[in-house]
């Protein structure tokens, strides 16, 4: 059984939630080493003994549900193909696995954080509706801040504006647009990387 061939129908997720029991290291340590021979039946096991605690500490760091939801599907989906980097000699499994949830949180907010400084240096520095020009007080960040929201697709744009100048939800913007919310993450994504990469070159071009 190939670990790539994982999906959501195979595997029960977010109805096992309520469960909560503790983990035993031992129990634990046996549910990996069966992820390691292809037993989805494990995952779905260490998903119910672990999931309550992982989801509330996702859910702290990233304040929104939804998003945290989607972040523990990938750190259990991780889980099930990188089961064989876990090394018992560096901890439990409960650390390994909110080790995975922490870093994935605080990657998601820096990259949250980034674009929310972009989109509110665009805000500061767009002129009066009365006066089309651009200003000539405008400083070089808010004129390259700037430059790089305008060079986005129209669809990656709309999707920071609601983020950052509505202060939308992923959920949110999608029902609003009617899309997708991974759809809207996709987006968020890929304006992100292409902001940075935008301010990027302008800054080793100055």
């Amino acid at each position: 059984m190939a670990r790539g061939d994982y999906s959501a129908s195979s595997w029960s997720g977010p109805s096992a939630m309520a469960s909560g029991a503790p983990a035993a290291p031992d129990a634990d340590r046996a549910l990996v080493a069966a992820l390691q021979q292809g037993d989805r039946s494990a995952l779905a096991t260490l998903y119910d003994r672990h999931a309550p605690q992982l989801l509330g500490l996702a859910l702290r760091i990233l304040k929104d549900r939804t998003d945290a939801e989607d972040l523990l599907h990938d750190v259990f989906l991780e889980a099930w193909n990188k089961a064989a980097s876990f090394d018992p000699a560096r901890g439990t499994v409960r650390a390994w696995l909110v080790t995975r949830v922490r870093s994935r949180s605080i990657d998601r907010l820096r990259s949250l954080n980034t674009a929310r400084n972009h989109a509110m240096a665009e805000a500061r520095a767009r002129p009066e509706e009365s006066d089309p020009q651009d200003d000539p007080s405008d400083g070089p960040d808010r004129r390259r801040a700037r430059e790089a929201l305008r060079s986005l697709p129209p669809e990656q744009r709309q999707v920071i504006e609601l983020a950052y100048f509505a202060g939308l939800t992923c959920s949110e913007i999608g029902a609003r647009v009617d899309i997708p919310v991974g759809t809207v993450k996709s987006r968020l994504s890929a304006a992100l990387a292409k902001l940075r990469k935008g301010l990027a070159l302008v800054r080793g071009g100055a």
